[in-house]
């Protein structure tokens, strides 16, 4: 019976695929629990399929999924989320920018009794135009939503499944999870996280790929939020 499942989204990241594995093997060796490591591609157009396949046929915790083209990062979670075997979800970047050495104390936190633990990063390594949309981003979907997270777009978040398993996932909607969450009556906490410089490949954060969508699906989320049924019954 396997307790971990360490989902990662990639597109083009053929250049960090082996070294990422590494470093998660690492640590997930070291909590000595059972794990699987899911790579989702999403419709990648380099060499990130073959890295994955030669990768499989040596290390058996590997389980990649090919998409036959690019759908998106909420599609590629999704389908990680939906093939995960764990009842513990854990999820990172495939760019390396996130810290596999964060994971044991984000389990620690989870293990008092939190159903989602989402990083914050500190001392981000990105661009400054890319810190501003973030910074934006984030503002305007706190006096939203009030989710309590000041940093959403942390793709390192540990969730139990059965939680995730109620929420639906609609595209766009992977940067609200503490929201949904919420909405439902599950306990979310935010963490502080590493946050690394990206030393192989290129970014495909922009705002048009981002940015402008967040109004539309912000608008979504907070109409949930208000519309969420709430009742007890008196069996008095």
């Amino acid at each position: 019976m396997i307790l971990y499942s360490i989902v990662v989204p990639i597109f083009n990241e053929c250049d960090n695929i082996t070294p990422l594995t590494a470093e998660i093997e690492t640590v997930m060796n070291s909590l000595n629990s059972s794990w699987e490591l899911i790579f989702v591609d999403d419709g990648s157009l380099d060499n990130s399929h073959t890295i994955l396949r030669e990768l499989a046929a040596i290390k058996p915790y590997l389980r990649p999924l090919h998409f036959k083209k690019n759908a998106g990062q909420t599609a590629a979670l999704d389908a990680g989320f939906k093939a995960a075997r764990g009842s513990i979800i854990i999820t990172l970047d495939g760019d390396g920018q996130n810290n596999p050495n964060d994971i044991p104390r984000l389990l620690d936190e989870f293990s008092k009794g939190y159903d989602l633990i989402t990083g914050k990063r500190i001392s981000r390594q990105d661009s400054r135009k890319k810190r501003l949309i973030s910074k934006i981003a984030n503002f305007i979907r706190q006096k939203a939503l009030q989710d309590g997270c000041s940093d959403t777009g942390c793709s390192l978040k540990v969730y139990r499944k059965s939680a995730l398993d109620t929420i639906c996932l609609y595209k766009g909607m992977h940067r609200f999870l503490p929201a949904l969450f919420l909405i439902e009556g599950y306990k979310v906490k935010e963490v502080e996280v590493d946050h690394r410089l990206r030393k192989r490949g290129v970014s495909k954060y922009n705002f048009f790929n981002r940015g402008i969508s967040l109004l539309s699906d912000l608008l979504a989320v907070a109409w949930m939020r208000k519309r969420k049924l709430n009742y007890e019954i008196n069996h008095d």
